[in-house]
């Protein structure tokens, strides 16, 4: 019970970082300004971890790959951690951690997921409610990017915008291939 109690608070912790050095990356992605409440937010919380790790890991083609370089390192900390709980992983030898590795990757990615899900749902409600709500052109703009394509072919009907359902089922369906992929990595860790 204490092994799960813990395992349920380390979970939080990791998912939470990496949620936040997510967001972090994906407001920088997007050109979004730190100069609103959820910047500051994620400012406060990652600054601590981000500024020393970009000393040694560079931006690449503009993207903060030291945040989501943390993101990845938070996931492999809980997924060998719970792996290791659980009693899966009883030695360190380079198979389970690559699959410990790529798991995390995969958490990762679903995390970017259901954060681009969540973008993409507040927006669609700024636009209905409060359009002119001072996140709403946060949100606008982590989204605008990623609805440009469906929009070039998605035309509005009756001056309601289509184009977030369309990537809401697109971005349904990578979570579903990564579903998938976790069920097929997860009998790798009982073969090693």
């Amino acid at each position: 019970m204490l092994a799960q109690i813990f395992l349920f608070i380390l979970d939080t912790v990791c998912s939470f970082l990496t949620l936040a050095l997510l967001v972090r990356f994906a407001m920088q992605w997007a050109r979004t300004p730190f100069r609103n409440p959820l910047g500051q937010f994620i400012v406060a919380v990652t600054d601590w971890m981000v500024r020393p790790v970009r000393r040694l890991v560079p931006g690449l083609f503009g993207l903060d790959m030291a945040s989501l370089l943390l993101a990845w390192l938070w996931q492999v900390v809980y997924q060998g951690t719970a792996l290791g709980f659980s009693g899966v992983l009883s030695a360190v030898s380079p198979a389970p951690t690559l699959v410990v590795a790529l798991l995390a990757l995969l958490e990762v990615a679903k995390t970017g997921l259901y954060l681009v899900i969540g973008a993409v749902i507040v927006s669609a409600v700024f636009s209905w409610v409060n359009p002119y709500a001072p996140l709403a052109d946060v949100f606008n703009t982590l989204t605008r990017p990623l609805l440009r394509p469906f929009r070039r072919f998605i035309p509005p009907v009756g001056g309601v915008d289509l184009s977030p359902l369309a990537l809401l089922l697109v971005l349904q369906i990578g979570l579903f291939v990564i579903a998938s992929l976790r069920q097929s990595v997860m009998p790798l860790i009982l073969m090693s």
